[in-house]
């Protein structure tokens, strides 16, 4: 990866993490129709520990970012 790449790719992925904050619902890939939006809880080194609401406050996933 040249240095330009790397530097694109850091902005981007630091653009993503920004954009998930704690707080904010997000899907993920391939997400059904029928399943409501993920809670994000927080995110740290790639990932984001995420939680559908509805299955309640001790079922969590934690989920890469680049896949929400």
């Amino acid at each position: 990866m040249s240095a330009k790449q790397t530097l694109h790719h850091r902005k981007r992925r630091r653009s993503v993490l920004e954009l998930l904050h704690p707080g904010a619902f997000v899907t993920i890939e391939n997400h059904p129709n029928d399943l409501p939006p993920f809670l994000v809880i927080e995110c740290r080194g790639g990932l984001c520990r995420v939680l559908q609401q509805a299955w309640g406050q001790h079922v969590q996933w934690d989920v890469e970012h680049r896949r929400l």
